[in-house]
């Protein structure tokens, strides 16, 4: 057989097909599905945990995403969220303050941290589940994050726009990130699982913005 003569051919097919996947399937792939913008000043991003036996609950204020989704076009949905540590809030300042020291959060060095997916399945009527990567300081673990799509419609009020709402919760173990080191990694005062319970109103871009 004479394979000689089809080797740099070869090459330079794989070559092609390589560079006609990353510049071309994605862009085309992500467009296909619906883009949507969360709208902070209706959403609300919670977490509890335990200090002693007490529930202790925080938000954070401040956290940008990047979502695509289409519940009858999940292979081309995605959701990337990052949230700045700095905006962490639990009413108490002082409290504030640690838990963005080197103790816990270690904000100056690790200012954010992120969610990012790599697929997003269907578990039954407007349940969903995000399967990703979660980023705490320098940790990063495959996580699945849960959520229901409360309902989608045109906005009453913005013109030539959807928007929807979902929920979910999360729960890990700060332990796994090192959030919470030396003596503060002991779970005897602060505990070591923490829900993260999320509600976000999303609007589909402004086709006049």
């Amino acid at each position: 057989m004479k394979t000689f003569n089809y080797k740099h051919f070869g090459l330079l097919a794989v070559l092609f097909l390589v560079v006609s996947a990353f510049t071309n399937a994605p862009v085309e792939e992500k467009l296909n599905a619906t883009e949507w913008k969360i709208d902070q000043a209706h959403s609300n991003l919670n977490f509890e945990v335990t200090h002693f036996f007490t529930p202790v609950n925080g938000k954070f204020h401040d956290y940008t995403s990047e979502i695509y989704f289409s519940p009858d076009n999940l292979e081309e949905s995605s959701i990337n969220v990052e949230v700045m540590v700095n905006s962490i809030d639990t009413n108490n300042e002082k409290r504030d303050g640690h838990l963005q020291s080197d103790d816990f959060f270690n904000a100056e060095q690790y200012p954010k941290m992120t969610f990012s997916s790599n697929k997003i399945t269907s578990e039954g009527d407007n349940q969903f589940v995000a399967h990703g990567k979660l980023t705490i300081k320098d940790v990063t673990k495959e996580v699945q994050l849960p959520f229901t799509l409360l309902g989608v419609q045109d906005h009453p009020m913005k013109e030539n726009t959807k928007v929807a709402g979902i929920k979910g919760n999360l729960t890990i173990d700060r332990t796994d990130y090192d959030v919470g080191v030396g003596d503060w990694a002991a779970t005897a005062v602060v505990g070591d699982e923490v829900s993260i319970d999320f509600a976000l109103e999303l609007n589909t871009p402004s086709e006049n913005s």
